[in-house]
């Protein structure tokens, strides 16, 4: 899956499966398609008198040959205005290429992207979402069918405007954002009995043996004992599955600089434990463990670029069973870092195995932490789908993350985490308890966590409502892998200036 760059001076000689011309609002032609126009005998203007498409955002057209181009086919793309485009109307735009160009299986294209803009965004912004969406059009999930569905076609598309290094670099880092982002889909997606916490173990060492710049450490229930992880082993009691703690570290700078500590939530399945979750959409659940896969879809996407940066990813993978072992509400724990929990609820047991994770990653003395989770249904009452629920206990920080993913266009909101809070997880018979009540459970599930992270630069992001979607198209959305790689990115430009 590539993105090429190539300055057409006649788009109409070019050779190529499919020439995609821009029609914009009102069926007008660019410059470039006037010429294609002119070279074809005015075909396309015929079609536009006729109202064949009109030029709105997600119209489109697909013709065969035209007699007086060299490209086998054409495609009339809807544009809109062609300048100043929204970033939602590109996203449509986009999608609707690829769905056409995917059905009519065609292999590479060329776009005359000359002329075409969108808002407040840059053309390197450009082929870096162009890239990332080819590459994201080129998965699905064929794991567990007996009969493999055939594999999307499109592979290479050629924007026609003139190369440059930075335009380059771009796609590379939309294709391997798009390849994180496709790990992480893959991961959320296999069925529990086969993604386990085991297994999350194999692919992070798969990763280490393919990257010499990762290492990949695995945790094992005794030696959690033995740091005192009681939070994290109560979850997975009931369970015939051990738990793993997984430490991956990439070093693609000195090891004097200080890591960004990413850590996952892993929840391989979730049934709730005592406190039984209802059946329907039960099956959902084996998207608990989305957290966890997004965090090695950064990793990914982190060692596909060499980024010159240290990077420390924390994975608690356990799964949350029911059995005569299993841990019982009303029970009192003791996590690592030695605070006791009465866990009310069972089913509020991502903040128990991220607790221990966090307070684990305390001694790799971070310059930031950021864990991800699946974490709470309150925060799909309160966001929805389209934005993932940022907390931090440094405003300045959430501001980093909101721009990273505002740029990358995984979006996420900043939610409070005010002391007023703090008091719904008050508990008679122990430090903390590991619920607040029905009122703002997003939010008084990161007052938990916050207990955890006093000593360093923190953020939780929520995002039950944004790992994946359900219905017809069921399946996982590999977000927030853009937004983690696009602070990282960020994070290294920082190194690489500092260092010169």
């Amino acid at each position: 899956m590539t993105v090429n760059f190539k300055t057409l001076a006649q788009p109409e000689l070019h050779k190529t499966d499919c020439l995609i011309v821009p029609v914009l609002t009102g069926g007008k032609l660019s410059a470039a398609a006037k010429s294609v126009d002119q070279a074809g005998h005015n075909n396309l203007t015929q079609l536009l008198k006729r109202g064949d498409i009109a030029g709105k955002v997600g119209d489109s057209l697909l013709l065969p040959q035209v007699r007086g181009l060299k490209a086998l086919r054409v495609l009339l793309l809807g544009c809109g205005d062609g300048k100043n485009i929204s970033t939602a109307d590109f996203k449509k735009i986009t999608s609707t290429l690829l769905e056409q160009l995917n059905n009519a299986g065609i292999k590479s294209a060329t776009l005359l992207s000359e002329g075409l803009s969108v808002a407040e965004r840059s053309s390197e912004w450009m082929s870096e979402q162009i890239a990332r969406a080819i590459v994201l059009s080129s998965y699905s999930y064929n794991a567990t069918l007996s009969k493999k569905p055939a594999q999307p076609s499109f592979k290479t598309l050629t924007l026609a405007q003139k190369p440059s290094a930075k335009l380059k670099t771009a796609a590379s880092t939309g294709t391997a954002v798009g390849l994180g982002m496709n790990v992480a889909r893959e991961l959320g997606n296999l069925p529990a009995n086969i993604c386990t916490p085991s297994y999350l173990a194999k692919q992070a060492k798969a990763l280490a043996r393919k990257h010499s710049s990762v290492k990949t450490s695995i945790i094992e229930e005794k030696k959690m004992r033995e740091l005192g992880m009681g939070s994290l082993l109560s979850v997975t009691a009931g369970s015939s599955e051990p738990a793993k703690l997984i430490v991956m570290e990439y070093q693609g700078a000195t090891k004097k600089q200080q890591p960004h500590v990413l850590v996952g939530k892993g929840i391989t399945f979730d049934t709730g434990g005592i406190s039984l979750k209802p059946g329907a959409k039960m099956d959902e659940m084996k998207y608990d463990m989305c957290g966890a896969a997004s965090v090695l879809g950064a990793m990914t996407t982190l060692t596909e670029l060499a980024l010159p940066i240290n990077v420390v990813a924390i994975i608690a993978a356990a799964e949350n069973m029911p059995n005569g072992n299993a841990t019982k509400p009303g029970d009192v724990v003791t996590s690592m870092s030695g605070q006791t929990i009465e866990i009310l609820n069972t089913d509020a047991e991502g903040r128990l195995v991220l607790c221990d994770a966090l307070t684990y990653a305390a001694r790799f003395k971070p310059q930031s932490v950021i864990d991800i989770a699946t974490l709470t249904g309150a925060c799909v009452v309160a966001l929805g789908s389209h934005a993932t629920g940022l907390y931090s206990n440094q405003d300045d920080f959430a501001d980093e993350l909101i721009a990273a993913g505002e740029s990358s266009g995984d979006r996420a909101w900043h939610m409070p985490l005010w002391d007023e809070y703090q008091p719904q997880l008050n508990s008679n018979f122990a430090d903390i308890a590991n619920i607040g009540g029905p009122e703002a459970g997003s939010v008084t599930a990161a007052c938990f966590l916050s207990r955890f992270t006093k000593e360093y630069r923190w953020a939780h992001m929520d995002i039950a409502g944004t790992a994946w979607v359900s219905g017809p198209k069921k399946g996982a959305t590999g977000r927030p892998v853009a937004l983690l790689s696009q602070y990282l990115i960020n994070k290294s430009l920082i190194n690489k200036s500092s260092s010169k």
